[in-house]
This record gives structure tokens, C-alpha cells and sequence, in this order.
């Protein structure tokens, strides 16, 4: 579990999240931060401008899903907000089949849920004859439930929008492929560099961008390469309309007042453009417990 970051001061006792409360973003507010007051945002632009605007400390944001893949929205955001990473965090995600009080799984005849969690439970689904219906979110889906009142109707959903909206678990863990992860990062604004601590292990994300021409990633990277440094996630954006230069999205081990990871980064600067730092932060425990 990590702990608030200590360069960027709580004055709110707030973290944002997108979706409703129940969601499993809320989920992550509470696990990573229990002080922390979670505030449910519509969207992601909402949750980043709450942290912008100090009606927020931090938000909390996911970014990758191990079976959904990249948040792409996301990507988009980064950019141009004023927000540092500060932390990662990961999260198991487990569905349920909530359902109204007193009504059993074989009552149920059509399940709401987000469109990602629906086909990642597609077994479930199909053994049990149910409709799928898409919904705005797994929270949402059971707020609707809750609503229509109606043994009937089910939705996919976390056990904390069960507690929430005042639904039963029909089934737990019902999705198909276990490991079901989701990892979040914490943004804040005015967040300094951390200093580097003995025995602490550090991820760095960075953007940037590379000319259209033969190589030029190639060189751009290479001195992460000679100089050990490894490169953990690299992802490639295109800038509008536009075909002919795109942006990078990467992550690395490291901190950047290392010495390799310095010599690293004038390699970059020197074949790559608008080299970007979006934050460094302490390499969660999750990453060594996958093999």
C-alpha cells in the first residue's frame, strides 16, 4: 500500500476518481489511501481538473488493464495537464453478479455492465443465459439495478456497489480469466522529484516525440541500452491528424539523479524532441509478485 506522498501537502484530504461512486477506481482510493476522502468525477478530464484546480490533492487514475489493455484516454490527458505521477498502483479486479434483495441467479434474465467487464465474463454469461446489456460503468450498471427493483435484472459490478446501492452478491467472481488486474497511477500538482532512498526501487514515466526518419527511435533509445537501464513500457501516439511524427509514452527503471539514468537521458534529448518527465515515483510491490 502506498503511502500519500510526502512532497505534495494534503490540504483537501481528497483524492479524484472517474466513474460513480462504487467503481473500481473507487476501489483503488480506498485500498491505497484509506485516509483519503475518494470524490467520484464523470470523466477523466473531471478527475484530472479536480487535481488541477485544488478541489483535490491527488487523482487516481487507471492506465492499464492486464486484460483490456492501455486506457487511452489517458494518454491524451497526460500531456497537457500540470499533473506529476507521484505513485502506481495495482488492484485485483473481481465481478460480481449483484442482483435485488431476495432474488436468487436463476431470477436474473439480463446483466448491465461496462462494456470491457461484459466480455470478461462472457462464461458466466453464456452459462447462465443472461442478456448482456452495455452500460456506462460497472457502478453505474448497479445503481441501475438498484432502481428497477427487479429480480430480472442483475449487474457486473464490485461488492463495494453492492454495499453501496444496497444490492446482494449473487456470485462472486465470476469473471472468466483470473489475474484480472488494473494498474492506476496517482497524480498530483507541484509535486517535487522525490530523493532518492537507499533500498528504494523507482519508475520513471516520460513522454516524448522522434522525427520520421530511419533510426531515429532506435537512437533515441539506445543509450538506455548501454547504460543498463531498463525499459519496462513504450507506446506510440499519433499527434492529431497527422501521420508523419508520432509521440512516445515510456516508462523505465530508474531515477533520474542516477548516474546511468542520466547519461541515458542526454542520449534521448539529443535524437528526440519535446522530452517530457510526467513523474518518478517508487516501483509498487505488485510488479515483483508476476513473474
Amino acid at each position: 500500500m502506498p503511502s500519500t506522498p510526502k512532497k505534495t501537502a494534503a490540504k483537501t484530504g481528497k483524492i479524484a476518481f472517474q466513474g460513480r461512486a462504487g467503481a473500481y477506481s473507487h476501489t483503488a482510493c480506498l485500498t491505497a489511501f484509506p485516509k483519503l476522502e475518494p470524490l467520484p468525477c464523470p470523466s477523466f478530464a473531471d478527475a484530472f481538473h479536480a487535481a488541477e484546480t485544488g478541489r483535490a490533492d491527488f487523482a487516481m487514475i487507471p492506465i492499464d488493464n492486464s486484460i483490456a489493455g492501455r486506457v487511452a484516454d489517458i494518454h491524451n490527458l497526460l500531456p497537457a495537464s500540470p499533473l506529476s505521477i507521484v505513485a502506481e498502483h495495482f488492484i485485483p479486479v473481481h465481478h460480481c453478479l449483484l442482483g435485488v434483495p431476495g432474488a436468487k441467479i436463476e431470477d436474473v434474465k439480463t446483466v448491465y455492465s461496462h462494456v470491457h467487464a461484459l466480455p470478461q465474463c462472457k462464461k458466466f454469461i453464456a452459462e447462465h443465459k443472461l442478456k448482456p446489456v452495455v452500460f456506462e460503468d460497472t457502478a453505474g450498471s448497479a445503481a441501475r439495478v438498484a432502481e428497477m427493483n427487479d429480480a430480472a435484472h442483475g449487474a457486473i459490478a464490485s461488492a463495494l456497489a453492492a454495499d453501496l446501492y444496497g444490492l446482494k452478491v449473487l456470485k462472486k467472481n465470476i469473471e472468466d480469466e483470473s489475474g484480472n488486474t488494473t494498474r492506476f497511477i496517482v497524480l498530483a500538482k507541484g509535486h517535487k522529484l522525490p530523493v532518492p532512498a537507499r533500498g528504494t526501487r523507482y519508475m520513471t514515466s516520460l513522454i516524448f516525440k522522434v522525427r520520421n526518419i530511419p533510426a531515429a527511435l532506435y537512437k533515441a533509445l539506445g543509450g538506455f541500452s548501454t547504460n543498463g537501464i531498463n525499459i519496462t513500457k513504450l507506446e506510440s501516439y499519433l499527434e492529431g491528424n497527422k501521420f508523419h511524427s508520432a509521440r512516445f509514452y515510456c516508462e523505465v527503471e530508474g531515477h533520474p539523479e542516477d548516474f546511468a539514468f542520466e547519461h541515458a537521458m542526454d542520449e534521448l534529448r539529443f535524437f528526440a524532441a519535446d522530452v517530457r518527465m510526467l513523474g518518478t515515483y517508487p516501483r509498487h510491490s505488485y510488479r515483483d509478485s508476476v513473474k
